[in-house]
Order: C-alpha cells, then sequence, then structure tokens
C-alpha cells in the first residue's frame, strides 16, 4: 500500500494553504460571514474541486477533494467558512449523481464559482438525531408539489439561493420511498429564511430555520427520483462524514504543531514545558490521534472515488476526529494555560468550533449506534 500523496495532491495542498493565509485570513475577523472570502474562495474553484471543467469545477477526484479541505481547515482560522464550503460542495455532489443534465447545466455553474449559495435542509426541531422522521411535507397539486414544513439549524440557510429540501411525498411509505429532494430556489413563493442564530462556536457560519409555506415547487425541480429521499440521504452522509472531518483533521494538525511549538518554547521550573511528561503526553496523544486520523479518513474518501459504500468506514472516522479535535483543543487550553483562555490567541476560538464536530452530521453517540449495527449487533 501506498500512503503517499501524488505530485498534483501535494501541489493541492500547497497551493490551498498559501491561498488561505494570504488571501482569507485576513479577511475573515471577527465573528460574521465574511462575503468577500467567500468569493474569493469561488474564484480559486474551492467549492468546485470534485466538479467538471464543463460544469465550472476543477475535475479533481474525491480523496484529493478531502484533501483540498484538510488543506484548508489547516490554514483558514474561521472554521465556520470552511464548514460553508464544505457544505456548498456537498449540495453540489448530490445534483451531480442524483440531477438530471439540466439541473446540472443550471445549478452547478454557479455552484461552483460561489455565485449562488446553497443549502441542504434535513434537520427539523422535532426529529433532531432521527432525520428521517420529518415533518415537512409536500403534495402534488395543480401541476407542482406544494412544500409545507419548516427546517430548523440549517447551515447557509439564512444566506441560502437554494436549497435541497427533504420532505415527505408519501406519508404511508415514510423513509423507504416515502422521501423525496426537492430543489428550492429564493424566490419561490411561500419560502422564508429565518435569521440566523446565534451559536457558542463556529459564529460565522450561518445557521437558521426555513420555513415553507405552500410553496410551489416544480416538477424539474425534483432531484432524483420521487421517493429517493433516503438513498440520497445515505449517499450524502457518506461524502459528508468524510469531508467534514477532513477539515477537522487540518484544524488538529494545526493545534498540534502550535501546542509542540509552544512546549518547545516555553520554559518553565528551569526547563522547556515539554519535559513535563504531563505536557509531553497531551502533545503525543494529538499526534497519534493526527496519524490515525488520516489513515481512516483518506480510506473513506478512496472508497467513495471507487464509487463504494463506505458507511461504516465514514462513521469511524467522523466519530473518532472529531472526538480527537475537541479533545485537543481542550488540551491546548490548558498547555497555554492563560494565553489559550484569552481571545486574541484564538485557541478558545478552536475549542468552541470543535464543540459542534461532535453533534453535526450525526452526533458521536448516533455514529456508535451506526457503528454498532453495521458489525451486527
Amino acid at each position: 500500500m501506498d500512503f503517499s500523496f501524488s505530485e498534483e495532491q501535494a501541489v493541492l495542498r500547497e497551493t490551498i494553504i498559501r491561498f488561505a493565509l494570504k488571501e482569507i485570513n485576513p479577511l475573515v475577523e471577527g465573528d460574521h460571514f465574511a462575503r468577500e472570502a467567500w468569493a474569493k474562495c469561488g474564484e480559486m474553484q474551492l467549492m468546485g474541486l470534485p466538479f467538471s471543467e464543463e460544469h465550472g469545477g476543477c475535475g479533481v477526484d474525491f480523496l484529493s477533494t478531502a484533501l483540498g479541505i484538510y488543506a484548508l481547515g489547516y490554514a483558514c482560522r474561521d472554521a465556520g467558512l470552511v464548514h460553508a464550503v464544505v457544505t456548498q460542495i456537498l449540495c453540489g455532489l448530490q445534483i451531480r449523481q442524483f440531477g438530471t443534465e439540466e439541473q446540472k447545466k443550471k445549478y452547478l455553474p454557479d455552484l461552483c464559482s460561489g455565485r449562488r449559495i446553497f443549502a441542504q435542509a434535513i434537520t427539523e426541531a422535532g426529529s433532531g438525531s432521527d432525520a428521517l422522521a420529518m415533518r415537512t411535507q409536500a403534495r402534488w397539486e395543480g401541476g407542482a408539489f406544494l412544500l409545507n414544513g419548516s427546517k430548523m439549524f440549517i447551515s447557509n440557510g439564512p444566506l441560502a439561493d437554494v436549497v435541497i429540501v427533504f420532505a415527505v411525498t408519501n406519508p404511508e411509505a415514510r423513509t423507504l420511498g416515502g422521501i423525496s429532494c426537492l430543489i428550492v430556489e429564493k424566490e419561490f413563493p411561500g419560502f422564508e429564511r429565518c435569521r440566523a442564530m446565534e451559536k457558542m462556536g463556529l459564529k460565522s457560519l450561518q445557521n437558521g430555520e426555513l420555513v415553507f409555506e405552500d410553496t410551489p415547487v416544480p416538477a424539474e425541480n425534483l432531484l432524483g427520483r420521487e421517493g429517493q429521499g433516503a438513498i440520497i440521504f445515505n449517499e450524502s452522509m457518506e461524502w459528508e462524514r468524510s469531508l467534514l472531518p477532513a477539515s477537522h483533521l487540518g484544524t488538529l494538525e494545526r493545534i498540534f504543531e502550535t501546542c509542540a511549538r509552544h512546549a518547545r518554547e516555553r520554559n518553565a521550573f528551569g526547563q522547556p514545558i515539554g519535559k513535563f511528561q504531563s505536557v509531553a503526553h497531551k502533545i503525543a496523544e494529538m499526534k497519534m490521534n493526527l496519524e490515525l486520523g488520516k489513515l481512516i479518513l483518506f480510506k473513506s474518501a478512496s472508497m467513495k472515488e471507487q464509487k463504494k459504500r463506505a458507511p461504516l468506514e465514514a462513521s469511524i472516522g467522523k466519530l473518532f476526529i472529531s472526538e480527537s479535535l475537541k479533545k485537543a483543543c481542550l488540551d491546548a487550553v490548558q498547555i497555554h494555560g492563560g494565553y489559550g483562555y484569552m481571545c486574541e490567541y484564538g485557541i478558545e476560538r478552536d475549542l468552541r468550533d470543535s464543540i459542534a464536530s461532535t453533534i453535526y452530521s450525526g452526533t458521536s453517540e448516533v455514529q456508535k449506534n451506526i457503528i454498532a449495527r453495521l458489525i451486527g449487533l
């Protein structure tokens, strides 16, 4: 087995790191969504990494896409912006795999360039982790789907120009054949994007409620076949549980390097603090989790590139990497002491952002349930 990156992948990684450090970080001060930084990501074609040049993308494989997001998570100080970019890519992957040629031509060029912001709307206030127990419904009436209901905590939702909405189209069938995906544009009547919600972390990422009241969705905006929603959901979760952890792994590498450097340079009681076992062990564990995280992440991404199912690998990666990041950020605060607790050093921001990684895309508890089910328990 060859675990090395190709020359093209190495160049992609270094290019994105340089871009984020030079072009993005100066624009992401504060907790607001940085539209100028978003536009630069579009110009750089970060949203278009896995899509064909025909549709305005770069045409790189899924493993290289994961590596690119890994590099962005490493270099970009704004985890909220990285999450928004990943959300954009995930919407595009759904359209690429399940959309018609007309849908691909209509939506992918604007998605790849960032000219329009995309979101996927699955979660509801009453369903949470049981995502497919949704109440939002779409009934066929008068030549269109009439969409009614609401979605909660939707990433990119308050800013979205286009939303992929999961809704019940056959209440009797429910999840197996009962859920469909509809592409909703902000101009559609009865569609309301509510204000962004205040959060503990990921403050620049815009999350909010979306409301639909008799919103007419034309037949040509059905994504995939009617009743195919659960299949699209499961496939999308495997992509999501590869790309979001890729960004987390990049952040974990940055945290590890920051702590290792601090432990070598900071002196206490006549020696570098890295000489104290209590500090050294924390940093050693960061390195261990970083290397193990790479193995499961790139295995999952490689399987998806080969058009294979990877539910077990994706769930293991999402669980392991998100929990490793949260622990590394907490240890980083401890290692830096008072400096780690101060806002100006950025470590406390990484900690707040890391908490969300163990919640979205299926909580850590849900991932353990999935893993248990897939190994026959």
